[in-house]
C-alpha cells in the first residue's frame, strides 16, 4: 500500500470523525486500531518507533480503517444503493425508531434486502446503533456478549447481570442525550428465553432506546406459537410488540429500480426470470459487471450465463 492511498484513507478517516463526532479514543474502540498508532497515521507519519529503530505501520491497520469508515480506496465498482419501496420503508420504521425509542419487529421476505438496509441505516448512525445477528445456536449468554461487544463495553456474571449492565449504560446514554438503537437481525432464530429478555430491556428501555427485531414471517408465526401455547412469558411479549410489527412490501420482481436503464433487452427479461429477489439479483448481476469492466466488454446477456454458468444462447 503506497503513501498516496494510505493519505486518502487517513484523509476520508479525519471527515469521517468530523461528521460522526467520533473522537480519536472512540474510533479506536470501535476499530481496533491502537491508540498510539491512529494518533501517528493521523499525522500522516506511518512509522513508529519501537527499541530505537522506525518500524513501519502494517498495512492491515489501514484496511481496519476502511472497514470502519466504509471507504473504498481502491474506487473497486461496488454495488448501488436503490431507494426500493422495501429500503424506503425499512428506513423511515429505523428512522422513527430511534428518534422516539420504540420497540419493532420488521418482517420482509428472504432477499428484500433488510440487512443491507439496516448496515446502511448503521452507518449513518454509527456512534448509538448496535447490532446483533443472531446464530441458530445462540443462547442469551451468547446474544448477550454479541451485544457487549457491539457496545464495547465489559459484560461479566450471570445473564441478568449482563442485562442490568446493559440496560444502566444505554439509560446512561439517554441521559446524555443521545438515542441508542440495539437490532435484532436474523430475528426468527431468537429462542424463547430471549424473547423474554428482550421483554425485559422494553419494560426498562421503551421511549430510551429502539429495539429492533429484523426477520421474517418465521419469527411471527414462531411468537404467535408459543403465545397460542401459553409458553411462559409469551402472552406478555406479544402484548408490547403487536402494535409494533412492520411488514415490508412483497417484491416486485420486475426490479424496476436496478434494470430501467439497463441497455440489453435480453439480459433484463433473463434477470427478471432468473432471480425472485433482490439478493439474488446481487448474486447474479455485481459479479458479471466486475468482469466486464475487467475486460472492457459491455455487460450483456451471455457474459452473464457465463459467470453464473449458465449455457449460453
Amino acid at each position: 500500500m503506497n503513501n498516496t492511498i494510505k493519505n486518502n484513507i487517513i484523509s476520508a478517516l479525519n471527515q469521517w470523525l468530523i461528521n460522526n463526532e467520533y473522537t480519536a479514543a472512540d474510533f479506536s474502540a470501535k476499530s481496533g486500531v491502537p491508540a498510539n498508532y491512529l494518533s501517528y497515521m493521523r499525522k500522516n507519519t506511518y512509522f513508529v518507533s519501537t527499541g530505537g529503530k522506525d518500524v513501519e505501520i502494517d498495512d492491515k491497520y489501514f484496511r481496519m480503517i476502511c472497514e470502519a469508515i466504509d471507504f473504498d480506496p481502491e474506487n473497486k465498482l461496488a454495488w448501488t444503493t436503490r431507494q426500493t419501496p422495501q429500503f424506503m420503508q425499512m428506513i423511515t420504521y429505523l428512522t422513527d425508531a430511534k428518534k422516539h425509542g420504540y420497540t419493532n419487529i420488521i418482517i420482509g421476505n428472504t432477499g428484500a434486502g433488510k440487512t443491507y438496509c439496516f448496515d446502511i441505516f448503521m452507518k449513518q448512525n454509527p456512534k448509538d446503533t448496535f447490532k446483533v445477528t443472531v446464530g441458530s445456536l445462540d443462547t442469551i449468554t451468547d446474544l448477550l456478549d454479541k451485544l457487549g461487544i457491539a457496545m464495547r463495553i465489559p459484560l461479566t456474571g450471570t445473564p441478568s447481570k449482563k442485562l442490568r449492565t446493559v440496560t444502566k449504560e444505554i439509560t446512561k446514554m439517554k441521559l446524555e442525550g443521545r438515542e441508542p438503537m440495539i437490532a435484532w437481525d436474523e430475528s426468527e432464530y431468537l429462542k424463547q428465553s430471549t424473547l423474554c429478555n428482550i421483554k425485559e430491556l422494553h419494560d426498562h428501555l421503551y421511549g430510551k432506546c429502539a429495539l429492533i427485531m429484523i426477520g421474517t414471517d418465521q419469527l411471527i408465526a414462531k411468537i404467535e406459537r408459543l403465545k397460542s401455547k401459553n409458553a411462559p412469558g409469551m402472552p406478555q411479549f406479544y402484548r408490547r410488540v403487536k402494535y409494533g410489527i412492520r411488514e415490508l412490501r412483497s417484491i416486485d420482481t420486475r426490479f424496476k429500480e436496478f434494470l430501467t436503464d439497463m441497455a440489453d433487452r435480453g439480459l433484463k427479461k433473463f434477470l427478471q426470470d432468473e432471480c425472485e429477489n433482490y439478493g439474488e439479483l446481487h448474486d447474479a448481476l455485481l459479479p458479471a459487471m466486475r468482469e466486464a469492466e475487467r475486460l472492457g466488454e459491455p455487460l450483456t446477456e451471455n457474459l452473464v450465463r457465463t459467470i453464473l454458468n449458465k449455457p449460453k444462447l
